[in-house]
């Protein structure tokens, strides 16, 4: 069986983390969101997959090849456009002979759920087979009614709470036969202009056509919508992944619970690591610094004296300042936060912190959530960036400034300063 891998969109609400590369390339513990997905179709025994790309399609491509150090055998399809999800379907048709896997290449999930899924659709020989995932929040996703436990009866998109029939989401992990093909051809464009999957398992069910679902943990699969979600991602594989500390790791530094320390990577004297953490090649840590759990470490990155971090991610050749606090936050690449740099993660009312995300104003539900910083910021000395503030990429901010609203690129905020003269 081979898989189709859907790559292709741009990620808004990941702004600006996705304004400089496609979601699917955001690394959690050290790893693209979409090579976490070929290991678990590699251990699924699945060997071949086609991968639909649009947005940033050329970073995915040079980024996995050929698929070769992967250990999968990895072929490419352009979608043109955003177009949905049932036209990024049939652009793999000419790839696919007999049943296939199709699977959202910017969500975790565990190996099992594959075989699941796949162990059902061999067993029943339906038209389709799908995942479902319980969910808090129905009114954000696709939410599927089932009658005698596993036939599909149908697909509500979004429904408010109350019109919601069930809290099972469709986790975007199917298994098609190859008849999907002249049922997406049969559907019609959205109001937005785009094709998606689930019109065209309405047509197969009113067509008595078996489509079958099956039920999956919720703490097997992780959506990925939210800059907060980055964050839970992380914490998701961080608690999944074999750590091991193999970096040079001085004497009087402490490591407690699973951490990884890459080979090449330093951890200096003073320094205390709680695990679940990671720390990439070439990193530089402390010394005296303090890593609170959850939190990941690029690749040749620097955290400077007694600096604390926690639950965040720091992605590549970024350099923390001494005397540092980020906390639940993520910074992007090649960053520069000057000494004394704090971000702030939690109200003073104690309320839940917002953030705007395609210019409206969204509740996280969280009481804890910092600043989400794109690549290239540079912040002062002691500068301050209040709970869910948003930088984008190539901002400078001055020393002794405090940032409540959002940045966008390539801003330059600093203090002015007056001077008055006595003669």
């Amino acid at each position: 069986m081979k898989a189709a891998i859907m790559a292709a969109g741009e990620g808004v609400r990941l702004q600006p983390i996705t304004s400089t590369r496609p979601k699917p390339l955001i690394k959690v513990a050290g790893k693209p969101i979409l090579e976490y997905c070929l290991e678990a179709l590699k251990r699924a025994g699945i060997s071949e997959a086609v991968i639909i790309v649009h947005f940033m399609g050329d970073a995915i491509r040079q980024y996995f090849g050929d698929g070769k150090d992967f250990g999968i055998k990895i072929e490419y399809t352009e979608q043109r456009g955003i177009l949905g999800t049932g036209n990024a379907v049939s652009l793999v048709e000419p790839y696919m002979s007999d049943d296939f896997l199709l699977l959202n290449g910017d969500v975790l999930f565990a190996g099992r759920a594959l075989k699941t899924v796949v162990d059902l659709h061999q067993s029943e020989k339906p038209a389709t087979t799908m995942t479902v995932v319980p969910v808090e929040k129905p009114e954000n996703y696709g939410i599927v009614e089932l009658e005698n436990g596993k036939h599909v009866k149908r697909i509500v998109e979004k429904p408010s709470r109350e019109e919601a029939p069930t809290n099972l989401a469709n986790a975007g992990i199917y298994v098609f036969s190859t008849e999907i093909f002249a049922q997406i051809r049969q559907t019609s464009a959205t109001s937005r202009g785009e094709w998606e999957i689930p019109d065209a398992l309405t047509l197969l069910i009113k067509e008595k056509k078996p489509v079958l679902a099956v039920s999956i943990a919720a703490e097997d699969w992780m959506d990925i919508g939210t800059p907060w979600d980055l964050l839970e991602a992380n914490r998701w594989t961080l608690k999944r992944m074999k750590h091991k500390p193999l970096g040079l790791i001085e004497e009087g530094a402490h490591l407690v619970g699973p951490v990884t320390v890459a080979e090449t990577a330093r951890v200096r004297s003073g320094t205390y690591v709680e695990g679940p953490t990671f720390i990439d090649e070439e990193a530089d840590i402390g010394p005296n610094c303090y890593i609170r759990p959850c939190t990941s470490i690029g690749r040749k990155t620097r955290v400077g004296n007694a600096c604390e971090i926690k639950n965040s991610i720091i992605m590549d050749n970024t350099h923390i300042g001494h005397l540092s606090y980020v906390g639940d936050s993520i910074i992007g690449e090649r960053s520069n936060l000057g000494a004394g740099t704090i971000t702030a993660n939690y109200r003073l009312d104690a309320g839940t912190i917002k953030m705007t995300m395609k210019d409206k104003l969204v509740d996280s539900g969280r009481k804890k959530l910092g600043a989400f910083l794109g690549d290239d910021v540079k912040t002062g000395i002691n500068a301050l960036l209040m709970p869910g503030v948003k930088v984008g990429n190539d901002c400078w901010i001055g020393p002794n400034l405090m940032v409540q609203r959002d940045l966008p690129p390539k801003s330059r905020v600093f203090l002015k300063q007056e001077v008055e003269r006595k003669n």
